[in-house]
């Protein structure tokens, strides 16, 4: 399933949306500055070395508290639409992906939506297509097998964009010590290992999986164009408000973040999450 959405993914957008930037039609993918790269290097090896112990500490700690790995690995994408494997500790139950479906009915919108779904389709053959052909200009919309009012599609549409954005409070799926380590944001210090391999950067956008990026390039046109540069283990976009903003709002930092980066807006960014992360407000 992983690789039919990455494939489906990279044929939707990879030759649709590519964000690069073309010279005399010559395509110029995105290269990580030197003195980037040195700097992720340098430092990721150091904080590798000197974490060490707590990283053992924790490897141990998940192990016992809960069944299961101790790396969480997620599919995500980086620069250049390149594939990776996103390391993080594991702080849920190992059957949280499909909980997620029982646990649908927490969401207020999702349940509503679900109580009409399709109950305005008409199903149409073809003398019933043509009788209905002329309501085309009172605001029917036309599929080929169904009609709807377009005012009730918008409602479909404008919920299914709700959905999207919805974080679960409370989450029963994070085990115990989980909550914890989401609060220090100690469960993202293998991500240590993703900057050393180069698959991540100190700073940069927070990656996403291909189907988040899918589905917000539906409704966030542009929401592609973070892929211009390598993703990060904090970016603009957590220091300014993080977890509270919504897609539509993290993509205007982290396009500002990627027109404007800089050595000094890095170590501005790095020095805001230790202040976040010593004052225990990361992810709930």
């Amino acid at each position: 399933e992983d690789f039919k959405r990455t494939l489906q993914f990279m044929t939707d957008y990879t030759f649709t949306h590519r964000p690069v930037v073309h010279r005399n039609e010559e395509v110029q993918v995105f290269r990580m500055p030197l003195w980037k790269r040195a700097f992720d290097i340098a430092a990721s090896l150091g904080a590798i070395i000197a974490l060490s112990p707590l990283q053992l500490a924790v490897a141990v700690a998940v192990k016992l508290d809960s069944p299961g790995p101790v790396i969480y690995r997620s599919k995500r994408v980086g620069s250049n639409y390149r594939v990776f494997d996103f390391l993080k500790f594991r702080s849920m139950r190992t059957d949280a992906d499909q909980r997620l479906k029982e646990l649908s009915s927490l969401n207020q919108y999702a349940a509503d939506a679900g109580k009409d779904s399709g109950t305005s389709k008409i199903s149409l053959d073809d003398e019933e297509m043509k009788k209905l052909l002329a309501d085309m200009e009172s605001g029917m919309l036309f599929a080929d097998d169904f009609a709807i009012p377009e005012e009730e599609h918008q409602q479909i549409v404008d919920t299914e964009q709700e959905n999207a954005f919805v974080k679960i409070e409370n989450d029963p799926r994070i085990t115990r010590l989980g909550r914890f380590l989401r609060k220090y944001s100690i469960d993202e210090l293998p991500q240590l290992f993703n900057i050393l391999r180069g698959d991540m950067s100190f700073v940069g956008p927070r990656p996403e999986r291909a189907y988040f990026y899918g589905e917000f390039e539906k409704y966030i046109p542009g929401f592609s164009n973070r892929l211009m540069v390598v993703p990060g283990l904090t970016g603009h976009a957590q220091v300014n408000g993080g977890y509270s903003l919504k897609p539509e709002e993290k993509i205007i930092y982290d396009m500002e973040y990627i027109e404007k980066r800089s050595i000094w807006m890095d170590l501005a960014c790095i020095g805001k999450t230790i202040r976040v992360v010593l004052c225990g407000a990361g992810a709930r």
